[in-house]
């Protein structure tokens, strides 16, 4: 019987596994032939042989060491495919054992490139959300910027807006207790003063500073008026404008000075 080198079976596993079991099927039908034909080609000629060799066999029962299976070479027929079998079955066991080795390893790759993948996916998303969380947080910033920004331009000028009321109000009250006489004897005086007041009430308009100047009778408003003080006047309605001491104004709809007023009070 043929046996296949070592490189061989390594490099053919399944020839391997087909040899050996050729091997064992060619043991087994070798070892069932022979046993068949000793026990067919028992001829009377050879049943007489075997008589005469009895009766040549010594009384004492003791055997002749060179008849029997093991004269000559040794091994009988029996014994050679045992070895054979014995021989054949290692080399299956050897050959799935390797197999065996060889699907383990692919098992375990393909357990390493799974765990590979999902620690990749983990990453993936992890990455994901950071840079998803830094966008929202970019927007933010630049909402807000965006919101302080056009907050510069409508109040960046609040203080020096508010400097300047008294400016105004100074002027409005000396246009106020201007008489005729000084207004005759003095009308270029006056008419400066007025042609200054409207310069400044223009340049208030530009950076959206408007005037709030309830007329008596409205309704008192706390968001845009204050109250000086209160009194019980004949024929006016509680809670409203009896009398404006100074105008208000707003800058970009922001109150920035609230109008000072006289509220009527209920009668007691």
């Amino acid at each position: 019987m043929n046996a296949m080198s070592e490189s061989e079976k390594s490099q053919h596993p399944e020839g391997e596994s087909a040899a050996a079991a050729g091997t064992v099927g060619a043991a087994m039908g070798a070892r069932d032939s022979k046993t068949v034909s000793g026990t067919a080609g028992d001829t009377p000629e050879s049943a007489a042989s075997a008589n005469g060799k009895a009766a040549a066999t010594p009384t004492g029962g003791a055997t002749d060491p060179s008849v029997g299976p093991d004269a000559g070479s040794g091994l009988g027929p029996e014994t050679a495919s045992d070895a054979d079998l014995s021989a054949a079955l290692d080399g299956i066991d050897a050959s799935l054992a390797a197999d065996l080795d060889a699907d383990q390893a692919i098992a375990f790759e393909e357990d390493a490139r799974d765990a590979e993948i999902a620690a990749l996916i983990a990453e993936r998303d992890q990455l994901k959300d950071k840079l998803m969380r830094a966008l929202a947080e970019a927007e933010n910033v630049r909402r807000r910027a965006e919101r302080d920004r056009k907050d510069a331009e409508a109040y960046g000028g609040t203080k020096l807006a508010r400097d300047l009321l008294s400016v105004h109000d100074d002027l409005q009250r000396a246009l106020a207790n201007a008489d005729e006489t000084l207004r005759e004897n003095h009308a270029s005086f006056i008419e400066g003063v007025e042609l200054t007041l409207r310069e400044l009430i223009n340049a208030f308009a530009k950076h959206k500073i408007e005037q709030t100047a309830p007329a008596k009778g409205d309704k008192f408003d706390p968001n845009l008026h204050q109250a000086m003080f209160e009194a019980p006047i004949p024929g006016a309605d509680p809670g409203t404008v009896i009398e404006v001491m100074t105008v208000g104004f707003t800058i970009s709809g922001r109150l920035l000075r609230p109008a000072m007023v006289g509220v009527a009070r209920a009668a007691e």
